[in-house]
């Protein structure tokens, strides 16, 4: 398995795809807004996902659903510090999860060894600079503008040709402000400005590759996203419910660890720590946390 450069020893010698779990620490999240705005909660939550097979937790203090507004950065850095700082103090890997330099700054300086980036480093014009002083693994995800209700930005000739020729450009650009290529994953941003047809086209096995092609590990965020909802046609399905999404996503996870991607960034951690396990081998046990 190819790793970011930079990785905690723990996990760059792990095998096999990474499970991302996810902790929001928003009130308006998608999926579990308000659930673990309270930081103790937030810290158990993400320990529980810890146990139950999730090899690092992405921290976020911002949602970026459909219709959410954005919050300053100190009260970005109020939400997510604690719980980063409570998390790492504990042995788990954290990834800060954050378009603003500043909170970025922040959760490394309190512990975070990876920073998921949704914007692509375009939101703040100060973070790819402060990327490169950093020195550790960077998520870039492709991201058109905006949230992930920018439908209006879902215009594509070729979507797999046109995100590849973007995500080139993103990593261009990373590398231009002094960020060593080694450090950089990608994400195709499943769900920002793209339709569901559009979601499906870079999941498939000629998507999936396609994007390999650009030579970075790969991170895919499907987990609970409103395009589970639809076939690959992007027609609702008849027997759309919260568990058949879970279902959904499984399979979407299994396709991707059969692509080789390097993560899947995933709320139900136990259910996708399963499908690792199945196709890839033994996930990583609760014993290892605390080896950085």
């Amino acid at each position: 398995m190819r790793h970011p450069a930079g990785l905690p020893p723990h996990l760059a010698d792990v095998n096999r795809s990474l499970v991302m779990g996810i902790v929001n620490v928003t009130p308006d999240s998608f999926s579990d807004g308000g659930l673990f705005l309270d930081p103790d909660r937030a810290l158990a939550h993400g320990l529980e996902l810890i146990r139950l097979g999730a090899d690092l937790i992405d921290v976020g203090g911002e949602s970026t659903r459909p219709g959410a507004h954005e919050v300053p950065a100190d009260v970005e850095i109020d939400r997510v510090l604690p719980v980063v700082r409570a998390l790492a103090e504990g042995g788990v890997a954290v990834s800060i999860d954050t378009r603003r330099a500043k909170v970025a700054q922040a959760a490394v300086e309190a512990g975070a060894i990876m920073v998921n980036d949704v914007s692509g480093g375009t939101a703040d014009p100060t973070m790819l600079a402060l990327l490169a002083d950093l020195a550790i693994p960077v998520v870039l995800m492709h991201n058109r503008g905006g949230g992930a209700s920018r439908d209006d930005l879902a215009v594509y000739d070729d979507v797999v040709r046109d995100v590849v020729h973007e995500l080139r450009g993103t990593m261009q650009r990373a590398e231009d402000a002094g960020i060593n290529p080694a450090r950089i994953v990608i994400d195709p941003g499943l769900g920002f400005a793209k339709l569901p047809t559009h979601n499906w086209a870079l999941l498939s096995p000629a998507g999936l590759a396609q994007l390999a092609s650009l030579g970075r590990p790969l991170l895919i965020g499907a987990s609970r996203k409103r395009f589970l909802a639809t076939d690959s046609d992007g027609r609702p399905r008849d027997d759309d419910s919260p568990q058949q999404r879970v279902e959904r996503c499984l399979e979407v996870t299994a396709s991707a660890l059969e692509a080789g991607v390097w993560g899947v960034r995933v709320h139900d951690a136990a259910q996708h720590a399963g499908v690792v396990r199945a196709l890839m081998g033994p996930v990583r046990e609760r014993s290892t946390i605390g080896q950085h």
